[in-house]
């Protein structure tokens, strides 16, 4: 085997170990200074380039932190950053919760036990797609405040919670200055569109923020996002798909470019249909950042993660940038993560010259150009060639030497001669994620249910009454989701329609975002708003009597919203109800004297919790409005994460063992006919061996018998490399600044490794020549050779990870076949290693 084949398998397989714990931490030390200049920030003097990644410690079990901070690392990485969330650590005014997966310090002192860095991002407006953009709700409470402006009650507050979590940060000693792993920390978030609506207001509250943030004496600098005119000792820095080429970066001369937020995915909101970004485009922008002088970069997010209960800002899914390079289960996304992490080491090779070297630019032709980096006397260049047309290949002459750039990518040349790396060019491996059927499904399969649509309430019977509908978040103070309104209205004969083909509609509108309505106890029909129109109108015949009728509606939100100006001012819920098609008219309701009760009965007596709070359990009926549901199951065996699958219901919320995993809505189809969600995660630290408690509450109607428990994994494994690849980024290291091949040759190889504690069982296609397809579908082309499969299946079959040849002389492929892309294609199957008898 070959020092290179060494190196991949070596790399492939390693695990990042916890450092020890009596171990010193080796990247800061109490008295270092983090300090920066045009080109990077510098740790004690010595500048570096950054890879930092978003993951948010609320979204994520504290029992999953230590493997994700380890696959970041592996990933290449070596700085994770986190916001603050203000509403879970004061959920109300001077009630404090750093606990369980709220523990921030414990989420930075792992971070620093990897021996990593760390951003913190305090905000405390971190908009983030989290509810409210993280500010409490009982901040809306206080007298005259008007948030994220030059308004005294909401700067006070501000500035107390501020100082808290940077002292807490403080006392545990986190700070590089105190020999802890937080470099950077940022104050306010992605505010210059919110200084244009505040006009004066906002730019004195954005020099205050700046001020008071300074004032705190971390130690480290600060930073603002989407800032472009940042007060003098705070860095501006960029968020976007593209910041090498919409960013010209801060006008001081003497900061970093620094880009905060590299949107790895689309975050989606129930509606949506799937979105993503690909590796290759991720890659472009990187690379494209770091030739114009980038020298960090953070990806949002590198793992997303879940919103768990009521967490998500409005119609937001509890599923978080599921495309990230670490899926929302914690589990490798290929070749996302693999690309990526090839990137750095390039990256990582032209260091030196990144940081050092006289920058130069070169048009190569149209909408091609090299960016160079040089100290000539060091014989020290890094070059990126870039090909900006969309559809487009091409071949520039570069320092007299022909290289082909393929459309829409950068090559990086690491000594300006080689090309070690290709951003459209994928060697890392491909996989494919599937779920699986349980026996848990099945197995006492047994629901029971307590329903609130046999007790619908009606005015008599409300609290809260007032002339006209109450705004929702008002009266909810965002402690539930629910809300009903209530009325009673009496009809003569005369105001019946005298017509039988004609039925009185009952149009309901409310600011937002759903409801459920009833008429005389019986349901007549759900409606809602859209993520982006929030109002609507629902429009339903209905069933009137001569004589007192009662008009009930279940108003519901989706979380409060989480960006825009005066966020205090938004308005939820019911506004105004008529009765249409009445023999005498329009029968407006609005000013009729409403009645009002906050949240569900089921909620009052904790009916989501474990032992099922005090409700009275009857065996289920299915399929009505309404209604708790419940079962009991045990955990699925084996170490695969678990999900429960709720394409059988409409919308609600819903609980494993008390523990909120997020608002569900199947009843709400995208545009390609399907749910944005319906598979939803169940954090196996939730769950007992035995009797778990699945309980939901379904507002529409649905099968809960359907619902399914499933597993997932990313078993199947897959390799799309073209024998015109560049070889492998390993095959080069860095050695006094030299770019130096440790390889045995340039060729391309293809690696295989299976997750852990899985060896590969099977090859399931293996094809060279010009194989079609994705990972899970691959097809043969014309030019197939068909011992392509016995050469691999020889090469990988019982080991976990295994190196292939990318050759046409391995494969017996034919160069000269019509249409040959001299590809290979493998996909493999791996499985939990077999226990023998001897072992």
């Amino acid at each position: 085997m070959s020092l290179l084949h060494v190196r991949l398998a070596a790399a492939a397989i390693a695990v990042v170990a916890l450092v020890a714990g009596g171990d010193a931490y080796q990247l800061t030390k109490p008295g270092t200074v983090i300090s920066y200049d045009r080109r990077s920030l510098m740790v004690d003097g010595q500048r570096d380039i950054f890879f930092s990644g978003s993951i948010h410690y609320p979204r994520s079990p504290f029992h999953e932190w230590p493997d994700l901070i380890a696959r970041a690392k592996e990933g290449g990485l070596n700085v994770i950053e986190s916001y603050v969330f203000w509403n879970v650590h004061e959920p109300e005014m001077g009630v404090y919760n750093f606990e369980g997966r709220y523990d921030m310090i414990k989420f930075f002192k792992l971070i620093q036990e990897h021996e990593m860095y760390a951003m913190v991002r305090i905000g405390p407006f971190v908009q983030a797609e989290w509810n409210h953009g993280g500010l409490p709700y009982w901040l809306r409470e206080v007298p005259d405040i008007i948030f994220r402006t030059d308004n005294e009650p909401f700067k006070k507050l501000m500035q107390k919670f501020v100082t808290l979590v940077v002292n807490k940060l403080k006392e545990a000693k986190l700070f590089a200055s105190q020999g802890g792993p937080i470099i950077l920390a940022q104050i306010e978030n992605e505010y210059q569109h919110m200084e244009a609506a505040f006009k004066e207001n906002g730019t004195r509250y954005i020099e205050w923020a700046a001020k008071m943030a300074i004032s705190t004496d971390i130690g480290v600098p600060w930073i603002m996002c989407k800032q472009t005119k940042a007060p003098a000792d705070v860095i501006p820095t960029c968020n976007g798909r593209h910041c090498g080429d919409t960013w010209p970066g801060p006008v001081d001369k003497n900061k970093p470019l620094l880009w905060t937020e590299n949107w790895t995915a689309q975050y989606r909101v129930f509606g949506d249909p799937p979105s993503q970004r690909s590796a290759e485009d991720i890659a472009f922008a990187v690379a494209r950042f770091f030739s114009v002088g980038g020298s960090m970069v953070n990806y949002y997010m590198y793992h997303g993660g879940t919103n768990f209960g009521r967490t998500g800002a409005s119609f937001v899914m509890p599923r978080y940038y599921d495309e990230a390079p670490l899926d929302e289960f914690g589990m490798f996304k290929e070749p996302k993560w693999g690309h990526l992490k090839d990137l750095h080491h390039a990256l990582r090779l032209c260091k030196n010259a990144l940081l050092f070297g006289t920058p130069s630019t070169q048009p190569l032709g149209k909408l091609y150009e090299a960016r160079v980096f040089e100290i000539p006397e060091q014989k020290v260049c890094v070059a990126f060639l870039s090909n900006h047309n969309t559809k487009e290949d091409g071949t520039v002459t570069f320092r007299g030497q022909k290289y082909f750039v393929p459309r829409r990518s950068v090559s990086i040349l690491g000594d300006c001669k080689t090309v070690v790396f290709s951003t459209q060019y994928v060697n890392a491996q491909h996989n494919q994620r599937t779920f699986h059927f349980t026996d848990q499904t099945v197995q006492n399969n047994v629901w029971e249910m307590y329903t609130e649509g046999d007790q619908v309430p009606t005015y008599k019977f409300s609290t809260d009454r007032s002339e006209k509908p109450l705004e929702a978040y008002n009266m909810t103070k965002d402690k539930t989701d629910y809300l009903w309104y209530t009325t009673s209205f009496l009809l003569d004969p005369e105001d019946l329609p005298s017509r039988l083909d004609i039925k009185p509609v009952l149009e309901a509108s409310s600011h937002g975002h759903a409801m459920v309505a009833f008429v005389n106890k019986k349901l007549v029909g759900c409606g809602h708003g859209t993520k982006m129109n929030k109002a609507f109108s629902l429009e339903k015949p209905i069933d009137v009597k001569v004589g007192i009728n009662h008009i009930s509606i279940l108003s519901s939100t989706l979380g409060l919203q989480d960006s825009g100006s005066y966020l205090e001012r938004r308005q939820a819920g019911v506004h105004s109800v008529t009765i249409q098609g009445l023999n005498t008219g329009t029968l407006d309701l609005t000013s009729n004297g409403w009645g009002h009760i906050v949240g569900l009965d089921g909620e009052r007596k904790q009916a989501f919790t474990e032992k099922g709070g005090e409700v009275q359990w009857q065996p289920a009926v299915f399929d009505k409005p309404l209604t708790w549901y419940r079962r009991r199951f045990d955990m699925p065996s084996g170490e695969d994460p678990v999900v429960i699958d709720m394409n059988p219901m409409g919308k609600g919320i819903l609980f494993v063992n008390g523990e909120g995993l997020g608002r569900y809505w199947s009843s709400y189809k995208h545009a390609l006919g399907r749910p944005s969600q319906y598979l939803y995660h169940v954090p196996r630290c939730f769950l007992k061996p035995t009797g778990n408690v699945l309980t939901i509450f379904e507002e529409e109607g649905g099968r809960p018998d359907a619902i399914m428990i499933l597993t997932v994994k990313r078993d199947n494994i897959c390799s799309f490399i073209s024998e015109t690849n560049p070889g492998h980024v390993r095959s080069w290291e860095t050695k006094d600044s030299q770019l130096t091949m440790v390889a045995d040759d340039l060729k391309p190889r293809a690696v295989l490794t299976c997750p852990e504690k899985k060896m590969i069982q099977q090859v399931v296609f293996a094809s060279y020549g010009n194989p079609l397809g994705i990972c899970g579908n691959y097809t043969f082309g014309n030019c197939h050779t068909p011992k392509a499969k016995e050469i691999v299946e020889k090469a990988c079959v019982g080991k976990r990870s295994c190196v292939l040849a990318v050759s046409h002389e391995v494969y017996g492929g034919d160069l000269n076949c019509p249409g040959t892309t001299a590809t290979l294609a493998v996909q493999a199957k791996c499985s939990k290693r077999q226990r023998t008898a001897e072992q």
